[in-house]
């Protein structure tokens, strides 16, 4: 394995504190610091310290794919790292958005919608890192008629009353479809009555993501915890620091809570409208030291190792990630020994070894999902 740089990505939301702390340096950052980005996505990949310089991943996979990214990823995937990782750092909500599935992908991306940057799909993994707050997924829509019938707001019966007939997706497109100049009143009414509104009102006074915000779960995770968000989910992170994993596509369709245009035809062709009753992924124990958070796709896997001075084995034979969160860790995966400390990450070609490690710390390893 080699280091890895990663590439911070610094979004009008991101925290001035977290990603700066976990790499050692000064606190508060000079500006907002929301992602720290490790992979080989176009628009930030990653680079490998070489003598003349800085390399990029992506530089490295074009030269030589098979024997970075491996036979069966490549004949999967093609000649690109299927995933990616990031740190992701919250001080204020992100928008309400969703992602298509591999089918609509392609098929929006050839046609050449204007929604859509490449034509992959990109389901999602997030692990807590901290306490962490998000909405994931639609909540039983008998309970989101209630909370609506509370704002005491008239104009939103028939929202209510496609609740009540459990009709999620003419409840979002009402709201969605919502005429401009009525907008800011509305969501005035919600704030008035509702903290959730009021918390997001609070930023977005005329964006009526904020009602819909009101239809999703309300998830508060434990470190250690994970929400899984396949296509279609409508999401929205809040606040927290967590390490998430997704496939590397950069497709979004915007439902609220931004600035950014939101294509309402095409996120309501996205998504699925159905309940999702427990969006929590808890993780699952492989061996002594070791978790995963399992997920049904073939593009990422994800474990987390915790050392105390004894050797913890992570199954691997894509290509491989690491990233060290706390403490100081020897990583290996037959190929060459690194040092890793808190915020340093490392990259080991497709290998049929597992990645050994060592040390005192928590180290995140992400991989493919192929086996």
């Amino acid at each position: 394995m080699e280091p890895l740089d990663g590439v911070i990505r610094p979004y009008a939301w991101g925290s001035r504190t977290a990603i700066a702390a976990l790499q050692g340096r000064p606190v508060p950052s000079e500006g907002p610091e929301a992602e720290l980005w490790l992979g080989a996505h176009p628009d930030s990949p990653a680079t490998l310290p070489r003598p003349g310089g800085p390399v990029a991943l992506t530089d490295l996979i074009a030269t030589k794919p098979a024997a970075l990214l491996g036979e069966a990823a490549l004949a999967r995937f093609g000649p690109r790292l299927p995933f990616l990782l990031k740190v992701l750092a919250a001080a204020q909500p992100l928008s309400l958005q969703a992602h298509p599935d591999p089918r609509r992908a392609r098929e929006a991306y050839e046609d050449g919608h204007p929604s859509y940057r490449d034509p992959y799909h990109k389901p999602e993994l997030l692990v807590a890192v901290t306490g962490f707050d998000a909405l994931c997924g639609f909540r039983d829509p008998a309970a989101s008629a209630r909370v609506l019938d509370g704002l005491g707001a008239p104009d939103l019966a028939p929202v209510i009353e496609a609740l009540h007939a459990g009709d999620l997706r003419t409840a979002v497109a009402t709201l969605l479809e919502w005429p401009s100049a009525e907008r800011p009143g509305l969501v005035a009414s919600a704030a008035a009555r509702d903290g959730l509104a009021a918390e997001l009102a609070s930023q977005y006074p005329a964006d009526v993501g904020v009602l819909v915000a009101l239809l999703l779960n309300r998830v508060r995770l434990e470190p250690g915890e994970g929400i899984w968000m396949p296509a279609g989910n409508l999401h929205a992170y809040l606040s927290g620091t967590g390490v998430e994993i997704m496939a590397a596509s950069d497709n979004v369709l915007r439902g609220g809570l931004t600035p950014k245009p939101v294509d309402v035809p095409e996120l309501l062709r996205v998504l699925r409208f159905e309940v999702l009753a427990d969006p929590v992924v808890r993780p699952v124990r492989v061996a002594s030291g070791l978790v995963t958070w399992p997920v049904p796709v073939p593009d990422f896997a994800l474990y987390r190792a915790d050392v105390d001075g004894s050797e913890v084995a992570v199954p691997a034979s894509g290509p491989r990630i690491a990233l060290c969160l706390a403490g100081a860790v020897l990583v290996d995966d037959g190929s060459g020994e690194v040092s890793l400390g808190a915020g340093q990450a490392a990259l080991g070609a497709a290998s049929a070894k597992p990645v050994v490690v060592n040390g005192r710390g928590e180290l995140y390893l992400a991989t493919t999902g192929l086996g």
